[in-house]
């Protein structure tokens, strides 16, 4: 099931969200900020957005904060949803 980070107002009500979507286990660990029609993927691993398009300037700094601010959270989320794919990449075995 797909994790939704809570928003405060006033961006909750202004159509911002913050997920982690079901069957995304190959893509690059991230989160997409959905604001209405609109999405943007921003890198669990980097904390930088991962596309041009929409230009990620147009996301509201306070959403960007909230992301930074919950970043460990996030992380973890992602790891629980996908273990074969976590934030952090496990080294492989030496033997």
């Amino acid at each position: 099931m797909a994790f939704s980070l809570p928003l405060l107002q006033p961006w909750d009500s202004q159509g911002w969200k913050v997920k982690i979507r079901d069957r995304e286990r190959l893509e690059p660990p991230h989160v997409t900020v959905l604001h209405r029609s609109r999405a943007w993927r921003w890198n669990l691993r980097t904390g930088g957005f991962m596309d041009a398009d929409p230009p990620p300037g147009d996301v509201a700094r306070e959403v960007v904060a909230v992301l930074v601010e919950n970043l460990a959270r996030l992380r973890a989320e992602w790891d629980a949803m996908y273990p074969s794919n976590p934030v952090t990449p496990r080294e492989a075995d030496d033997g």
